[in-house]
């Protein structure tokens, strides 16, 4: 009797592990017929209308034209750190994978098939423009809850530059308002759009999960809509498609801006990226180009340096300074801090304490001659791992995270520092939290394979590879006596 109980129990289990590994198979299987450029969720509503280059939106809209040159999104394509990873992509896993990350970097050239790896030579200028004026407009819905993980990931937007009319073809552009009358001046059709108003749109690119088991990878979108700003109705437009105090207005009072407040910046942290078109804008001669650079450089590092606080607490014990606790609060950022790739972008504490004599004693975080950061350093990032449960940190090796410890929300963090046998004197505590895009070696890595058609020193004008440059989010200092 107990033997064929025991029979019985391992058949129910070997049951359920068969349906349950069916069942995760499911979950993770694309429609090639729904999603024929899978990885990349694109869907795109194929006419007679081609897509348009965003010169020539720029002939009617010159001030959308100048906020976007010089974005983000103009750069995805010719980012050059973007086309390293994309490089190394291909190398490890092959083109078919890496077509994820071209969906979201250049739509409009992997749905015509312009686009079919690594580099620049012979592309369109709509290729090479990235999310164009044109990727973006023609955004006609979403796949958002047929995707595997019934939510936006890899690039699930509807494209649809247009439709046949009596077998000619009429451009169709959508936007977030109402239509009036002449508008698209006889070259285009307008469309009044909600999704465009909506995070919606954005999570499309900005949810990327990976390529095979659809684990997350980046997950801005979710760590936005569990937010209050979700709550309140402050979406990603309301920060990143207005000014600098705009933005802390909106994240302050949930209120949101006015028309005329929203342009067309697409401004976050990448600070990095506008340092180097402001390079390569001066080396070509291009000063228009060079100081709408500079001017969202100045931007991102100002969104930066106001998305979150500091606090400093002493903790007495026994009447003696024991320990001090760091809280640093996400105050403005309507994500994670950071969010993106946060196994790659760095945050951290760097603290120094110094007695009353100026000799220092703690010391963490401190960046070495080599551009790295010590293993103890407080950092406020992700580590990711592949199927072997081991560190990973490529994009198509992560299906998971050992480690998540960016900043929620309207959250905090805290960090506690024993500062023990100080003796009655005060002390001097200097806290800085700092930002930059990646850790030396990656950089270093990623720029060392950007494709041949990409001389970095013919574009921008660099010989060898720059140290990478690191923001001071919040450079604090404080006196605190050593007795209670």
């Amino acid at each position: 009797m107990q033997l064929k109980q025991v029979c019985v129990f391992l058949g129910v289990s070997i049951i359920l592990a068969v349906f349950s590994s069916l069942a995760a198979a499911e979950f993770a299987v694309v429609d090639k017929e729904q999603y024929p450029y899978a990885p990349s969720l694109i869907q795109w509503e194929k006419t007679a209308a081609e897509f348009t280059e965003p010169e020539t939106c720029g002939e009617c809209h010159p001030q959308q034209y100048e906020e976007w040159r010089g974005s983000m999104h103009s750069l995805a394509f010719q980012d050059p750190i973007y086309q390293g990873e994309l490089m190394l992509a291909i190398e490890a896993v092959g083109h078919d994978v890496a077509r994820q990350c071209e969906g979201c970097h250049s739509a409009a050239a992997v749905v015509t098939g312009e686009v079919k790896g690594a580099g620049l030579t012979g592309l369109s200028p709509l290729a090479m423009a990235g999310v164009s004026c044109d990727v973006c407009h023609s955004i006609k819905g979403h796949s958002h809850w047929q995707t595997p993980t019934h939510q936006p990931e890899n690039g699930s937007m509807i494209l649809s530059p247009g439709k046949e009319v009596d077998g000619e073809a009429v451009l169709t552009k959508f936007g977030p308002l109402p239509v009036e009358e002449g508008c698209g001046d006889g070259f285009h059709e307008c469309i009044e759009s909600p999704l465009h108003q909506q995070t919606e749109l954005c999570g499309s690119c900005h949810q990327i999960t990976h390529y095979e088991k659809h684990t997350p990878l980046e997950m801005t979108y979710s760590e936005w809509k569990n937010s209050p700003y979700a709550a309140k109705g402050i979406n990603c437009q309301d920060c990143h498609m207005v000014e600098l105090e705009t933005f802390k207005r909106s994240a302050d009072t949930f209120q949101k801006p006015v028309r005329d407040e929203y342009h067309h910046y697409f401004n976050g942290a990448n600070f990095l990226m506008y340092a180097l078109t402001e390079m390569a804008a001066q080396k070509s001669g291009d000063e228009e180009l060079a100081a709408s650079s500079r001017q969202k450089y100045e931007m991102a590092v100002g969104r930066l340096q106001a998305a979150a606080t500091l606090d400093i607490s002493p903790v007495y014990r026994h009447g003696k300074l024991a320990e001090v606790v760091v809280r640093i609060n996400n105050q403005r950022a309507g994500h994670y801090l950071p969010t993106s790739l946060t196994n790659i972008r760095q945050m951290w504490l760097e603290v120094t304490a110094t007695d009353a004599s100026g000799k220092t004693i703690l010391s963490s975080g401190q960046v070495n001659s080599k551009g790295q950061l010590p293993a103890d350093a407080r950092r406020f990032n992700s580590d990711g791992m592949g199927d072997n449960m081991h560190f990973a940190i490529d994009p198509w090796s992560i299906v998971s995270f050992s480690k998540h410890d960016t900043i929620p929300p309207k959250g905090y963090r805290e960090v506690h520092y024993g500062l023990t046998g100080t003796g009655d004197d005060p002390i001097n505590l200097n806290v800085k939290l700092r930002f930059r895009q990646a850790n030396q070696k990656v950089a270093e890595k990623l720029l060392s394979h950007v494709p041949d058609d990409m001389n970095l020193e013919a574009i921008y004008g660099i010989k060898e590879i720059p140290t990478v440059p690191i923001i001071d989010m919040i450079d604090k200092t404080v006196t605190i006596s050593g007795e209670e």
